[in-house]
């Protein structure tokens, strides 16, 4: 932790009274904060953007200056940052968290970042005094927003046990995937390998079958009710049929991020990863030509290439 004083000493307060902070107050952000006060944490939180530090102030949060602030007011802090380097700021930095946490307090890394990067902070924070758990989540906006997020979480058990109530604050189900940091991150960059092909292959198919002439709403009532139906498919289809495209909280620079951290972690190992790989070209489309967009835009690159668009339309 270089030359920096190391954090104060104190004690994390128990079960009944922890105080929980959140750095990160965006679409994921926003919606561990708004469920941990739903089940009566005192929350404390900080975003660079300053009409999200008003909406969380209005939802009932402690808004506060930077991260130390947060740390000196939290025993638990979820960090819901984009990437490695800027959950390293966020811990080591300037007014880091660390600087002031109480030992016996516990960082929640749920930013998705690469395994190694995981490492690394794990390795940093040695001899901090302060607990650190690897839990990326899944579940989208909605699932932060409506508390049913599934973790992924690595840690040591008994960190694991402390932190339970806070993190089922905001979630529905909780995996422990290891003990050591950077297993969540690995669970996760399979998981979004897998999420990654599956939107791609029905951004193909809703094109296909514009192209065909194929209802949507038909074609939305056959995925949905088949095998292939799944939240994956389900949401996908139906935001292309219904042209939505911006505002759902699944942005296309998230996906994008996160088949990078798949692809760099397959390059690690040396996988083949196929179909990721073409996911990855998809996003990289999208990206490229709708960068502000969400995941769905992907589907607008193909359909002006092939000349048709699918449509909610319901036979009458």
């Amino acid at each position: 932790m270089g030359a920096r004083t190391a954090p104060r000493a104190g004690k994390a307060q128990g079960r009944d009274d922890m105080r929980a902070g959140v750095i990160g107050i965006g679409n994921m952000g926003s919606g561990l904060a708004r469920n941990l006060m739903k089940n009566g944490f005192e929350v404390s939180g900080h975003d660079l953007l300053e009409h999200r530090m008003r909406d969380f102030r209005e939802m009932g949060g402690i808004a506060c200056a930077n991260a130390a602030e947060v740390g000196a007011r939290s025993d638990a802090v979820f960090v819901m940052v984009m990437n490695g380097d800027e959950v390293k700021s966020v811990l080591f930095g300037e007014n880091g968290l660390l600087w002031t946490m109480p030992k016996g307090g516990t960082v929640i890394l749920t930013a998705t970042i690469k395994p190694r990067e995981a490492r690394e902070i794990a390795e940093m924070m040695e001899g901090s005094g302060i607990g650190l758990i690897d839990s990326p989540v899944s579940g989208g906006y909605a699932g932060a927003q409506g508390g049913t997020l599934t973790l992924m979480a690595a840690g040591p058990a008994e960190l694991l046990d402390r932190n339970a109530p806070v993190m089922q604050a905001v979630s529905k189900v909780i995996h422990r995937v290891g003990e050591d940091a950077g297993m969540g991150q690995t669970v996760k960059a399979c998981l979004q390998t897998l999420i990654g092909s599956i939107f791609s292959a029905t951004f193909e198919a809703s094109v296909l079958a514009a192209k065909a002439g194929v209802r949507g709403e038909d074609l939305y009532k056959v995925f949905s009710t088949s095998g292939a139906g799944c939240g994956c498919t389900n949401q996908a289809l139906e935001s292309v049929i219904d042209r939505k495209f911006e505002g759902t909280g699944s942005t296309i620079s998230t996906m994008h991020k996160d088949l990078t951290i798949s692809l760099d972690l397959a390059e690690e190992l040396l996988v083949p990863l196929h179909m990721a790989t073409s996911a990855m070209q998809i996003f990289h489309a999208g990206k490229a030509r709708y960068p502000d967009a969400d995941n769905w835009a992907c589907t607008l690159v193909m359909e002006e290439i092939a000349g048709a668009a699918l449509h909610r339309e319901p036979q009458s």
